[in-house]
């Protein structure tokens, strides 16, 4: 979770809504955002998606925010109701936006519910390191 850790890293965790552990979003790089992740390093993994991830996390794992509610996607009707009018009328064209950071990347991302990720099967093996260093911290 996000207790007991500085006020200044939790406001930037609910910022890009990684309220829970095991949680997954996609966000914009840029300057601000740098900043943003650079705050919060030791308690988070990043890295670019391929467009595999991408596509795999949508179609498994990914969940609409339709009215504050989390609905499955499981047809393209729900992402065209939400997102026709920004031309995504279907859960490929949803994907497509993401993976290239398109114009309205913003309405699709927020569209999306954060991912609900498991944890690693086997367990974590190198706590003390951090992800970026070649260990599971983060």
């Amino acid at each position: 979770g996000i207790n007991q850790i500085h006020p200044r890293v939790r406001k930037v965790l609910q910022l890009l809504r990684l309220r829970q552990i095991h949680n997954g979003v996609f966000v914009k790089l840029n300057k601000p955002m740098i900043n943003m992740l650079r705050l919060v390093q030791p308690y988070v993994a990043y890295g670019y998606p391929n467009l595999k991830s991408v596509r795999e996390l949508i179609y498994k794992r990914g969940f609409a925010k339709v009215n504050h509610q989390r609905l499955p996607i499981t047809d393209n009707a729900i992402v065209e109701k939400q997102l026709g009018k920004f031309n995504i009328i279907c859960v490929e064209d949803l994907i497509h936006e993401i993976y290239t950071v398109g114009p309205n990347f913003k309405q699709a991302n927020s569209f999306l519910w954060p991912f609900q990720l498991s944890s690693p099967n086997g367990g974590f093996n190198k706590v003390k390191t951090h992800f970026i260093e070649g260990g599971d911290n983060g």
